[in-house]
């Protein structure tokens, strides 16, 4: 199958013998977007942690921008 032209300027952006940071990775995801949809992304991290240890877990939150939708309520 031959590249198309948008896969040819895509393949010049990147350099595959680098090893890219996540800001940096992320940065050249955005650059090289350009579908007529609202394109998504997703990234899996190793973080070199043992999942058995319990002093090694890892937990988290995040605020969505837009929130979940649900109105919040007070029994």
């Amino acid at each position: 199958m031959a590249w198309t032209k948008r896969q040819k300027k895509i393949k010049k952006k990147i350099d595959r013998q680098k090893i890219y940071g996540a800001d940096e990775a992320f940065t050249l995801v955005k650059d090289c977007a350009n579908a007529k949809f609202t394109e998504s992304v997703e990234a899996a991290i190793r973080l070199g942690v043992d999942p058995r240890k319990s002093d090694q877990n890892v937990r988290g939150s995040s605020k969505l921008p837009n929130g979940t939708g649900k109105t919040v309520r007070v029994a």
